[in-house]
């Protein structure tokens, strides 16, 4: 943004979401200031420009957190609503970079710019910037990536940077010897989380609910819900996790061997950044 005229001899402006000052007349240099002068400290047009990096961090974060859920569930966007979101940054940032598809799943590529006619402009796994048209567009979860190492290291050649974890999300395939009769996991059970769970949950864009961490996805048509139980207190004192399972929402607990592939790695993506370790039944990627 540019610089405000504050008093006879400074401007200000947001410098990296911070309010910094700069000196005005015939000597000055035209740098920022280190540090705001006193003399502005609690100037109103300072206050109001606190404000304004207040609301474009809290929107920043909120374009991340629904663009993340995106991808969670591999949800179709409309490209329509790409071209009106694109422009602004805070949304531009969360979604430049993301592998995305178009009308054929088996063309990936790393979303570069939006038109204002919903057009995206995406490199391909060739190395080549295509046009794509379609009506809607994937930003999928990792699971759903055919050609997820090739995608990785070409990300690495790029040198890649995406603001939403996508293509370095951890990801747990389901093991090929669940029994039929089991819905939960024991694996993380005994497992003593350091102080503050609710805190360290909300961090890592969990939900607690009673003596649950839980996290949903949409998929298959339903709305799925992994959750790990933990005992109390957990605000204050150390907490011990217990098992994890998956029900749909408003619906029945499934068996493990009916839990589909992303709400399984998200639900054991979960409890491991919970408890902090690897386990038996998954291997992250």
């Amino acid at each position: 943004m540019g610089w405000l005229p504050v008093g006879d001899s400074y401007e200000i402006s947001l410098v990296d979401g911070k309010v910094a000052a700069r000196a005005t007349g015939p000597r000055a240099t035209g740098r920022p200031l280190k540090t705001l002068p006193k003399v502005l400290r609690d100037d109103p047009e300072v206050d109001r420009l606190r404000q304004l990096a207040q609301w474009l961090d809290r929107h920043s974060a909120e374009c991340l957190a629904r663009v993340d859920g995106w991808v969670v569930s591999s949800l179709p966007v409309p490209t329509g609503l790409l071209a009106r979101i694109w422009p602004d940054p805070a949304w531009r940032d969360a979604l430049r970079d993301l592998v995305v598809l178009g009308d054929d799943p088996a063309e990936p590529g790393f979303l570069r710019d939006v038109t204002d006619t919903g057009d995206l402009r995406v490199v391909n796994l060739d190395g080549e910037t295509v046009r794509l048209s379609p009506a809607s567009a994937v930003l999928p979860h990792p699971v759903r990536l055919p050609d997820l190492a090739d995608l990785r290291e070409f990300a690495g050649e790029l040198d890649v940077t995406q603001r939403v974890e996508q293509l370095h999300r951890g990801t747990w395939d389901r093991p090929a010897n669940l029994k039929d009769r089991d819905t939960t996991i024991t694996d993380f059970r005994g497992t003593t989380v350091p102080n503050r769970l609710a805190t360290r949950a909300a961090t890592l864009g969990f939900r607690v609910s009673g003596s649950q961490v839980r996290c949903r996805v949409w998929e298959a048509g339903h709305t799925v819900e992994a959750a790990i139980w933990f005992d109390e207190d957990y605000w204050d004192s150390e907490a011990t996790l217990g098992t994890l399972s998956w029900s749909v929402v408003e619906g029945p607990m499934l068996r493990l061997t009916d839990v589909g592939p992303v709400a399984w790695s998200e639900g054991m993506r979960m409890a491991t950044a919970l408890s902090g370790a690897l386990t038996g039944t998954g291997e992250q990627s």
